[in-house]
């Protein structure tokens, strides 16, 4: 069945998600029996009331992964055998595509073109690569002198929490377990509170795939609860994590309070996107500009934030950027046509809003939005906002905001460009418009930022790392790279 003959406002009529934890292999309530309310931001609806994981199904995720691992089942069985099972799961996944994109769209706000044609895919396309890379990575021979045999191995660490974020639900999971899962680690997945509802049937699946009990674990929760509790345990080994940099500190904080459990971070960015006067298509450079600050409604760690453009051609680039993000229709995400939904729930409106508030205060020329919008639909919406007049000193050009909302900052030449781009605290990515060779060496060169796109912005597959600089995390996701995070290095010295 293609996209376009599924009712989707008839299949979410009919939606009736999984509520309870994956641990061990079955579907459980809370221990307590608490639940929390996932609620839809398209309407305001709940869909669901979700078992809230504390302290003690968290410490039982954790034993029932830690048995799993010591028993082998997965830890010590042939890479090939992983790989196998790691395919049936992307297959399953993928039969499933339909469904799953339903329950994100519904959960989070993505609309459902997105949902089904990136998010999904994306997920799909990680398991299998990394369940292609299981059997072909290859250990160390080092060459010493004829009278000793050294081998470096690399071994899986143990058990794995991945706590992942509510804006790519899905895709932020398969960056997590893909690698981990390939090398032989139990995994604690922690879905964010407001998209659970998509991780907890991927469990299932998991289990269907055949993975042993154990081996992938979902412990639905409130961050301060579930997250704070995986963050502090003794038996966790590597905690992997999406996020905002608040809750990265107070991880990096447990694990010192505990037992020194590596944590790895990716959290924001400010990124900025250079648009130079040589651009080869500044037609081009301005739809894309408008898309990476209206997709996924700007809910993206690499949104497109901050517009820099220089000054000879500022005016008419701007303008073709606001015609553009006028041009993308903002609406129910169950809509195949719509583009931009609503933001994930009221908390996060109430931060765009101020931000917008904080922009006026500061001086900025608000251009375009501004606002919340569709009030009656009881969902949460907000318009597309741009400022132009936005000095690099102000808060909307500095903080991240995690919204549709552009600040747009001239510039004079490259050494202008380079300072107001690297001007803040975070290092993740960054884009740069120009025909010119040597500006574009010398900019990706000169950019603090894990990833700079020339003459492009958000492009990349699997073989390449993703991650940030500075105050936007440590480690990288995608590629081979990722799977250093989920291995020791094991030296055997062997004298012959």
């Amino acid at each position: 069945m293609t996209q376009a003959s599924i009712d989707w406002h008839e299949s979410a009529e009919r939606f009736h998600p999984r509520q309870q934890a994956v641990i061990g292999g079955e579907l459980v309530d809370a221990v307590d029996g608490a639940t929390f309310s996932a609620t839809s931001p398209r309407d305001g609806t709940v869909l669901a009331e979700v078992a809230a994981c504390r302290t003690a199904d968290v410490d039982r995720a954790v034993a029932s992964a830690r048995r799993a691992f010591d028993a082998g089942h997965w830890s010590r069985s042939a890479p090939a055998e992983r790989r196998r099972s790691m395919l049936r799961f992307a297959r399953l996944v993928e039969e499933h595509a339909d469904e799953l994109a339903l329950t994100v769209s519904l959960e989070m706000g993505k609309p459902i073109s997105d949902a089904r044609d990136i998010e999904i895919p994306a997920l799909v396309k990680t398991l299998t690569w990394y369940a292609e890379a299981a059997d072909k990575l290859l250990d160390e021979l080092p060459r010493t002198g004829a009278d000793a045999l050294a081998m470096i191995t690399r071994e899986p660490v143990g058990v794995v929490a991945a706590i992942v974020p509510w804006n790519f639900p899905l895709t932020m999971a398969g960056w997590k377990l893909g690698p981990a899962l390939a090398v032989g680690n139990s995994v604690v997945l922690k879905p964010a509170e407001q998209s659970p509802l998509s991780a907890l049937r991927l469990g299932e699946l998991a289990l269907e795939a055949g993975l042993p009990e154990g081996v992938l674990n979902v412990v639905p929760g409130l961050g301060h609860e579930a997250g704070q509790a995986l963050g502090r345990h003794d038996d966790v080994d590597v905690v992997a994590f999406t996020g905002s940099g608040e809750v990265g500190r107070e991880l990096l904080r447990y694990a010192a309070d505990s037992n020194l459990k590596r944590v790895y971070l990716e959290l924001g960015g400010k990124t900025p996107n250079i648009v130079f006067g040589d651009a080869p298509d500044l037609a081009e450079a301005a739809a894309t500009a408008a898309w990476g600050i209206t997709f996924n409604q700007g809910e993206m760690c690499t949104a497109a934030s901050r517009l820099l453009v220089q000054r000879d051609v500022h005016d008419d680039f701007v303008s073709q950027v606001l015609d553009a993000i006028t041009s993308r229709r903002l609406g129910d995400p169950l809509d195949t046509a719509t583009q931009i939904g609503p933001v994930v729930d009221e908390t996060q409106l109430r931060r765009v809003l101020d931000y917008v508030a904080i922009g006026l205060d500061e001086g900025a020329d608000l251009r375009l939005g501004g606002g919340r919008t569709l009030p009656d639909t009881g969902g949460s919406y907000v318009e597309p906002t741009v400022f132009t007049g936005v000095r690099p000193d102000m808060r909307i050009a500095r903080e991240e905001i995690f919204g549709p909302v552009l600040s747009v900052l001239p510039f004079d030449d490259l050494p202008d460009a380079i300072r107001i781009a690297n001007d803040t605290v975070y290092g993740l990515a960054a884009s740069v418009w120009t025909r010119d060779l040597t500006t574009a060496h010398t900019a990706a060169r000169a950019l603090r930022a894990g990833t700079v796109w020339v003459n492009c912005f958000e492009e990349g597959d699997l073989s390449v790392p993703f991650g940030g600089m500075k105050q936007s995390g440590t480690g990288r996701d995608k590629s081979l790279h990722a799977i250093d995070k989920y291995v020791d290095l094991k030296t055997t010295w062997i004298a012959l």
